[in-house]
Protein backbone atom coordinates (compact mmCIF):
# COMPACT_ATOMS: atom_id res chain seq x y z
CA UNK A 1 0.00 0.00 0.00
CA UNK A 2 1.61 3.39 -1.09
CA UNK A 3 1.74 5.93 1.49
CA UNK A 4 1.25 10.18 1.49
CA UNK A 5 1.31 12.56 4.01
CA UNK A 6 -1.27 15.52 3.64
CA UNK A 7 -0.34 18.81 5.50
CA UNK A 8 -3.57 20.12 6.66
CA UNK A 9 -5.16 16.87 6.24
CA UNK A 10 -8.35 17.64 8.78
CA UNK A 11 -10.39 20.58 7.32
CA UNK A 12 -11.57 21.74 4.09
CA UNK A 13 -9.37 20.76 1.32
CA UNK A 14 -7.20 18.47 3.18
CA UNK A 15 -9.65 16.47 4.48
CA UNK A 16 -11.56 16.04 1.13
CA UNK A 17 -8.34 15.26 -0.38
CA UNK A 18 -7.39 12.51 2.58
CA UNK A 19 -10.83 10.83 2.06
CA UNK A 20 -10.74 10.74 -1.98
CA UNK A 21 -6.49 8.66 -1.24
CA UNK A 22 -8.50 6.89 1.51
CA UNK A 23 -11.08 5.38 -0.92
CA UNK A 24 -8.51 5.18 -3.90
CA UNK A 25 -6.35 2.47 -1.61
CA UNK A 26 -3.71 4.73 -0.05
CA UNK A 27 -2.72 4.79 3.39
CA UNK A 28 -2.70 8.40 4.60
CA UNK A 29 -0.88 10.30 7.13
CA UNK A 30 -2.38 13.37 8.41
CA UNK A 31 -1.06 16.55 10.24
CA UNK A 32 -2.23 19.77 11.89
CA UNK A 33 -1.25 21.96 13.82
CA UNK A 34 -3.79 21.87 16.77
CA UNK A 35 -3.75 18.65 19.30
CA UNK A 36 -7.43 18.61 19.11
CA UNK A 37 -7.97 18.59 15.11
CA UNK A 38 -7.95 14.34 15.06
CA UNK A 39 -4.45 13.81 12.81
CA UNK A 40 -1.54 11.50 12.64
CA UNK A 41 0.83 13.98 13.34
CA UNK A 42 1.13 17.49 15.32
CA UNK A 43 3.03 20.11 14.20
CA UNK A 44 3.20 23.86 13.80
CA UNK A 45 4.95 24.42 10.46
CA UNK A 46 4.97 28.34 11.39
CA UNK A 47 7.73 27.16 13.72
CA UNK A 48 11.34 26.84 12.30
CA UNK A 49 11.70 23.06 12.88
CA UNK A 50 8.04 22.45 12.08
CA UNK A 51 8.19 20.43 8.82
CA UNK A 52 11.20 18.70 10.10
CA UNK A 53 9.41 17.53 13.14
CA UNK A 54 6.85 16.51 10.92
CA UNK A 55 8.67 14.86 8.66
CA UNK A 56 11.00 12.46 11.43
CA UNK A 57 7.26 11.63 12.85
CA UNK A 58 5.97 10.38 9.78
CA UNK A 59 8.78 8.53 8.90
CA UNK A 60 9.01 6.63 12.59
CA UNK A 61 4.85 6.13 11.55
CA UNK A 62 6.23 4.07 8.21
CA UNK A 63 8.80 2.07 9.89
CA UNK A 64 11.66 4.48 9.02
CA UNK A 65 10.26 4.70 5.44
CA UNK A 66 9.44 7.72 3.65
CA UNK A 67 5.67 8.51 2.41
CA UNK A 68 5.55 7.60 -1.34
CA UNK A 69 3.86 10.57 -1.85
CA UNK A 70 3.23 14.57 -0.30
CA UNK A 71 0.35 16.90 -0.70
CA UNK A 72 1.01 20.46 0.95
CA UNK A 73 -2.39 21.61 1.90
CA UNK A 74 -1.83 23.32 4.64
CA UNK A 75 -2.00 27.06 4.35
CA UNK A 76 -2.75 30.49 6.15
CA UNK A 77 -4.72 33.22 4.53
CA UNK A 78 -4.06 35.76 6.74
CA UNK A 79 -1.95 36.85 9.99
CA UNK A 80 1.67 37.94 10.37
CA UNK A 81 3.18 37.66 6.93
CA UNK A 82 6.13 35.99 8.50
CA UNK A 83 3.90 33.06 9.73
CA UNK A 84 2.07 33.22 6.01
CA UNK A 85 5.20 32.97 4.91
CA UNK A 86 6.78 30.22 6.94
CA UNK A 87 3.30 28.08 6.43
CA UNK A 88 2.66 28.11 2.94
CA UNK A 89 5.93 28.61 0.89
CA UNK A 90 8.97 27.33 3.44
CA UNK A 91 7.70 24.33 4.70
CA UNK A 92 6.26 23.25 1.76
CA UNK A 93 10.00 23.36 0.24
CA UNK A 94 11.67 21.80 3.15
CA UNK A 95 8.97 19.34 3.10
CA UNK A 96 9.97 18.56 -0.44
CA UNK A 97 13.66 18.44 -0.42
CA UNK A 98 13.22 16.27 2.29
CA UNK A 99 11.19 13.96 0.08
CA UNK A 100 13.86 14.46 -2.46
CA UNK A 101 16.27 12.41 -0.48
CA UNK A 102 14.25 9.08 -0.87
CA UNK A 103 17.00 6.32 -1.43
CA UNK A 104 14.78 3.66 -3.69
CA UNK A 105 11.95 4.94 -6.18
CA UNK A 106 10.61 8.07 -7.41
CA UNK A 107 8.10 9.81 -5.14
CA UNK A 108 5.48 12.67 -6.07
CA UNK A 109 4.61 15.96 -4.63
CA UNK A 110 1.21 17.93 -5.29
CA UNK A 111 1.69 21.52 -3.98
CA UNK A 112 -2.01 23.08 -3.20
CA UNK A 113 -1.92 26.55 -5.12
CA UNK A 114 -4.46 28.91 -5.47
CA UNK A 115 -5.90 30.10 -9.06
CA UNK A 116 -4.87 33.63 -8.69
CA UNK A 117 -1.45 32.96 -8.42
CA UNK A 118 -1.45 32.92 -12.71
CA UNK A 119 -4.48 35.53 -13.08
CA UNK A 120 -2.82 38.78 -14.67
CA UNK A 121 -3.86 41.90 -12.14
CA UNK A 122 -4.52 40.46 -9.24
CA UNK A 123 -4.53 41.85 -6.62
CA UNK A 124 -1.21 41.16 -4.00
CA UNK A 125 -1.03 39.72 -0.31
CA UNK A 126 1.13 38.09 1.80
CA UNK A 127 -0.86 35.10 1.13
CA UNK A 128 -1.31 34.97 -2.68
CA UNK A 129 2.68 36.15 -2.85
CA UNK A 130 3.83 33.07 -0.65
CA UNK A 131 1.49 30.70 -3.42
CA UNK A 132 2.96 32.57 -6.30
CA UNK A 133 6.70 31.76 -4.80
CA UNK A 134 5.40 28.12 -4.08
CA UNK A 135 4.43 27.89 -7.94
CA UNK A 136 7.52 28.71 -9.06
CA UNK A 137 9.29 26.47 -6.67
CA UNK A 138 6.90 23.80 -7.84
CA UNK A 139 8.37 23.98 -11.19
CA UNK A 140 11.69 24.27 -10.48
CA UNK A 141 11.69 21.67 -8.19
CA UNK A 142 10.50 19.76 -10.60
CA UNK A 143 13.60 20.29 -12.57
CA UNK A 144 16.08 19.85 -9.63
CA UNK A 145 14.29 16.71 -8.25
CA UNK A 146 13.37 14.78 -11.20
CA UNK A 147 15.66 11.41 -10.34
CA UNK A 148 13.70 11.44 -7.39
CA UNK A 149 10.37 13.44 -7.09
CA UNK A 150 7.76 14.37 -9.24
CA UNK A 151 6.45 17.73 -8.42
CA UNK A 152 3.20 19.32 -9.92
CA UNK A 153 0.74 21.52 -8.21
CA UNK A 154 -3.30 21.80 -8.21
CA UNK A 155 -4.87 25.10 -8.33
CA UNK A 156 -7.89 25.55 -6.66
CA UNK A 157 -10.65 28.26 -8.02
CA UNK A 158 -13.76 29.35 -5.49
CA UNK A 159 -14.07 26.06 -3.91
CA UNK A 160 -14.46 27.36 -0.19
CA UNK A 161 -13.65 30.91 1.27
CA UNK A 162 -11.43 31.82 4.29
CA UNK A 163 -13.17 31.15 7.60
CA UNK A 164 -14.74 34.61 8.26
CA UNK A 165 -13.86 36.07 4.45
CA UNK A 166 -16.70 36.69 2.24
CA UNK A 167 -15.46 37.71 -1.42
CA UNK A 168 -17.22 37.18 -4.84
CA UNK A 169 -16.37 33.74 -6.45
CA UNK A 170 -16.15 36.05 -9.81
CA UNK A 171 -16.82 34.65 -13.22
CA UNK A 172 -16.25 31.78 -14.57
CA UNK A 173 -16.44 30.20 -17.83
CA UNK A 174 -17.79 26.50 -16.56
CA UNK A 175 -21.34 26.77 -14.82
CA UNK A 176 -19.91 23.72 -12.57
CA UNK A 177 -18.52 25.29 -9.45
CA UNK A 178 -15.43 24.04 -8.80
CA UNK A 179 -15.49 21.97 -5.49
CA UNK A 180 -13.47 20.36 -3.08
CA UNK A 181 -13.93 16.80 -4.78
CA UNK A 182 -12.68 18.07 -7.71
CA UNK A 183 -9.50 19.52 -6.28
CA UNK A 184 -9.14 16.18 -4.18
CA UNK A 185 -9.74 14.45 -7.88
CA UNK A 186 -6.94 16.64 -9.42
CA UNK A 187 -4.11 15.51 -6.30
CA UNK A 188 -5.46 11.80 -7.24
CA UNK A 189 -4.64 12.29 -10.80
CA UNK A 190 -1.62 13.76 -10.12
CA UNK A 191 0.11 11.56 -7.73
CA UNK A 192 -0.97 8.81 -10.07
CA UNK A 193 0.68 9.87 -13.47
CA UNK A 194 4.03 8.67 -13.68
CA UNK A 195 4.79 10.78 -16.77
CA UNK A 196 3.93 14.27 -15.35
CA UNK A 197 6.28 16.63 -13.22
CA UNK A 198 6.46 20.41 -13.10
CA UNK A 199 2.16 20.56 -14.35
CA UNK A 200 0.27 23.25 -12.70
CA UNK A 201 -3.56 22.00 -12.76
CA UNK A 202 -6.47 24.79 -12.09
CA UNK A 203 -9.74 23.85 -11.09
CA UNK A 204 -11.36 26.81 -11.18
CA UNK A 205 -14.32 26.37 -13.60
CA UNK A 206 -12.16 28.10 -16.39
CA UNK A 207 -11.64 31.47 -13.94
CA UNK A 208 -8.45 32.09 -14.74
CA UNK A 209 -9.37 32.64 -18.41
CA UNK A 210 -12.95 34.31 -17.70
Amino acid sequence: MKSVLITGGTVRLGKAIAERLRADGWRVLTSSHRADAGADIVADLSEPMGAAKLFAAALQALGGNPPDALVNNAGLFTGDAAAVKAVNLEAPKKLTMMMAGRETGVGAVVNILDCNVQAAGAETSPYLESKRELAAFTQAGAMMFAATLRVNGVAPGPVMAPTGIHVKAGEMLLAHRPTAEDVAAAVAFLLSAEATTGCIVPVDGGQGMA
